[in-house]
């Protein structure tokens, strides 16, 4: 019987992966070499820069313009990260702004333009019309993953060296913070900084209600060499990685596990919400607009030069 195929794997500890990273289930003929924890940044300029893992969890809009660029990568869909991102929007709130139609003609800051988080926020801001993505300039924090060239009529300013975007912001220096997560200064209750939709959580389920859609963050990425060499190794993937949501799934169906005061109660209502899974895989009919959806964001926000496929972008087997 021929040793295992030993895979290196980079990705955040989710819980959907434990059984995965704990091995106590494997891909079959596949031996999976976690690497250790590092900050997405990090991990998504080694994988689009050096194809330095076999397996990756990647950002979906680095990954667009990776292969904007004719970076040698395939997607599956294994979709680890998701998340809703009205939340993450913040203000000074001495500013007065309260809506994001008083943002247009301003400064807002964000990391970084290739980042998920703010391709998503931008774009559904857009599509509503209160936020164009050409209507401000945008601050950035750091390099992308990826360089880019921006489109003439796309704004973007360098942040001065060592200035974060959210001091910035609590120093009057910017209008709004776009970013992935909640900056510290908010959660110890600093007076300047809050959110522009302090109601998010309410509009995030007005959105998944209105359009069915639990935002992707990330993909699952490999190189396109390795998928060519191995085909083997998709179905595979595909199969473990699915059985280690199941286990999570099923541990956290017994509510008790929880440490959350109303854990059981988000549980149920998000069971219902979304038919007892919401983080599915594979390209359904749901998932496949949520991908389209991402690709026109980053599209019209000038990160890629075309409208990619489906089909060009994951394995063919899981098409």
């Amino acid at each position: 019987m021929p040793a295992p195929l030993r895979l290196t794997i980079a990705a955040d500890p989710f819980e959907s992966i434990r059984a995965l990273m704990e091995h106590s289930i494997a891909p079959e003929g596949i031996t999976l070499e976690f690497q250790p924890e590092m900050t997405n940044p990090v991990r998504h300029r080694a994988m689009v820069i050096d194809r330095a893992f076999d397996v990756c969890e990647l950002n979906v809009c680095t990954y667009l313009v990776a292969r904007d660029q004719g970076v040698a990568l395939t997607a599956i869909p294994i979709f680890l990260f998701r998340k809703f991102r009205h939340g993450n929007i913040f203000i000074n709130p001495a500013s007065g702004i309260t809506a994001p139609e008083q943002l247009v003609g301003g400064r807002i800051g964000c990391p970084s333009m290739e980042a998920a988080s703010n391709v998503w926020i931008h774009g559904i801001l857009e599509d509503d019309g209160s936020l164009p993505t050409r209507s401000v300039t945008w601050v950035v924090e750091r390099e992308e993953d990826i360089p880019f060239t921006p489109p003439p009529d796309l704004r973007i300013e360098r942040a001065p060296p060592g200035r974060s975007v959210v001091d910035m912001l609590m120093q009057d220096e910017l209008d709004a913070v776009s970013a992935p997560q909640t900056p510290p200064a908010l959660i110890k209750g600093d007076p300047r900084i809050g959110r522009l939709f302090p109601d998010y959580a309410i509009r995030e389920r007005s959105y998944f209600a209105k359009t069915g859609l639990f935002p992707i963050m990330h993909i699952t990425a490999l190189p396109t060499e390795l998928v060519a060499r191995e085909p083997w190794i998709v179905p595979s993937l595909m199969n473990a990685f699915e059985e280690s949501k199941k286990i999570s799934n099923h541990h956290f169906s017994n509510t008790r596990v929880g440490t959350l005061a109303w854990f059981g109660a988000l549980w149920e209502e998000e069971h219902q919400m979304f038919g007892g899974d919401a983080w599915p895989y594979g390209l359904t009919p749901i998932n496949r607009r949520n991908i389209e959806t991402v690709i026109r964001y980053t599209y019209e926000q000038g990160l890629i030069s075309r409208i990619f496929t489906i089909e060009e972008l994951f394995a063919p087997s899981t098409l």
